[in-house]
């Protein structure tokens, strides 16, 4: 292709604009700009919802006992667990929800705890990291 088969300045007449082998650089220019900076974005959003936590459970409920199917019992209840003695990161429960125990938790003491996390409301601590990894990456 010569540089004569692409205009350099638009028509000065006529109803159809043609762009500017200059004006299409730049564009060029902007759009790779726009992936590098949304990119970077997206991978902040990613790490920090892995190293989010959430309490098992929440500060409101300390003490409390956590029964089978998630629910909060009072201390003692028969085959219910006591709370976690520490959050769980988000990558620890995005891992324990596709098979794996939680860590420092037995499998039927981890299955308590994941039932109680997807039991989270709005308003509870721990919520918005249960929430964003169950966003669709």
């Amino acid at each position: 292709m010569e540089d004569s088969d692409i205009p350099t300045e638009a028509p000065a007449t006529g109803d159809e604009a043609v762009p500017s082998r200059r004006k299409m650089l730049a564009l060029g220019a902007v759009g790779v700009s726009a992936a590098l900076t949304i990119r970077p974005a997206f991978a902040q959003t990613a790490v920090s919802v892995m190293n989010c936590q959430i309490p098992v459970p929440d500060a409101s409920a300390a003490g409390r006992y956590i029964d089978a199917a998630g629910k909060l019992v009072p201390p003692g209840t028969q085959g219910a667990f006591p709370g976690a003695p520490r959050p769980f990161t988000g990558e620890e429960v995005k891992r324990a929800f596709r098979g794996q125990t939680l860590p420092g938790t037995s499998y039927n003491q981890s299955q308590a705890y994941l039932q109680y996390i997807r039991r989270l409301q709005a308003g509870q601590s721990g919520f918005t990291c249960f929430a964003s990894i169950q966003m669709p990456r």
